[in-house]
């Protein structure tokens, strides 16, 4: 199972993108609103109805936790402890993490990056504490994903996809999609 989370200000293709592409992979996603409401609104308006609250959720059967960038809703995830909790608790257990844009600074600031090749939002790489830094689209280090910004949520999804099935899975969703 992987847990996408949502908080207002999210950027809706870097979410929506990896809840469309993991789901047509046939790979379990849920959406979790840490707002206390199950409609969480992206930077731009879009409203979308998450599947559960965070509170709703013991996380025991994930595989992998994921978080969209944008703002604010990089700042929002950054500042629900719970959250902050649970990420360092994966990191400990050396489970999966998975953030895109601004928000692999989330974990750059709490010490999950030491270590890692990373990508993220330009800009944001001084919020990546003890990993290195590069442009790429999309990259996977050991068991960090992170992806650059709304234009590679594509790159990043397929990834996800890479990391959780196979390569086989990640081309063939590529290709339906037009994308490879």
């Amino acid at each position: 199972m992987v847990y996408l989370f949502l908080a207002d200000g999210f950027e809706e293709i870097e979410g929506l993108t990896v809840v469309d592409l993991l789901r047509r992979a046939e790979i379990k996603i849920t959406t979790v609103s840490i707002t206390g409401e199950l409609m969480v609104a992206g930077s731009h308006g879009i409203k979308v109805e998450a599947d559960g609250l965070f509170e709703d959720y013991d996380y025991a059967d994930a595989e992998l936790l994921v978080l969209p960038g944008g703002m604010p809703g990089t700042k929002n995830l950054a500042a629900h402890n719970e959250l902050i909790e649970l990420l360092k608790k994966f990191k400990r257990e050396d489970k999966a993490l998975a953030a895109i844009c601004a928000a692999p600074s989330i974990l750059g600031e709490n010490g999950l990056l030491k270590g890692k090749e990373v990508t993220c939002f330009p800009g944001y790489e001084d919020k990546l504490l003890g990993a290195k830094a590069t442009a790429a689209r999309a990259v996977t280090d050991g068991n960090i994903i992170t992806g650059k910004g709304m234009g590679t949520a594509i790159d990043f999804s397929l990834e996800i996809i890479r990391f959780l099935a196979n390569y086989e899975t990640a081309e063939k969703i590529g290709k339906t999609i037009q994308y490879l």
